[in-house]
């Protein structure tokens, strides 16, 4: 490993848009057990990246109008450069994540922040997240 080589951090934002309501109202209203209903977002390079129906935007990391995150996950480093992950993103907003193109249920912040994470780390979000639209589409 080159020691010259500048890493990045890469963390995930997790926010509860229910402020805890899911997890004591989803035993009533779905017949089961949801802890949260997420929005997560990407932080690196000292700012904070996510998707909504306006499309890719960015704030300074905890600045949105949701507040502080109510979880911070470490998803490790990365070697691209800002300048580079700009270039991705871009990109991704002009095709595949443009304001148009969110969907509640199949492609939305969870999605935007799976990919990102992979194409800057290589890991994905955890599954309890992108998993939870086809879990409240089965009950």
């Amino acid at each position: 490993m080159d020691t010259n080589i500048p890493r990045f951090s890469v963390q995930l934002y997790i926010y509860d848009l229910s402020r805890g309501r899911a997890r004591r109202l989803s035993p009533i209203m779905l017949g089961k057990q949801v802890d949260g209903i997420w929005h997560t977002a990407i932080v690196a390079y000292g700012d904070e990246f996510f998707y909504g129906g306006e499309g890719i935007s960015s704030c300074s990391p905890g600045e949105t109008m949701l507040g502080p995150p109510d979880t911070v996950v470490e998803l490790g480093e990365t070697e691209l450069t800002k300048q580079m992950f700009m270039d991705h993103l871009s990109s991704l907003g002009e095709t595949t994540y443009r304001g148009d193109r969110y969907s509640l249920f199949e492609h939305n912040c969870n999605t935007f922040t799976n990919e990102v994470a992979q194409f800057l780390t290589g890991r994905t979000i955890p599954s309890y997240i992108t998993d939870l639209p086809s879990e409240v589409l089965s009950t």
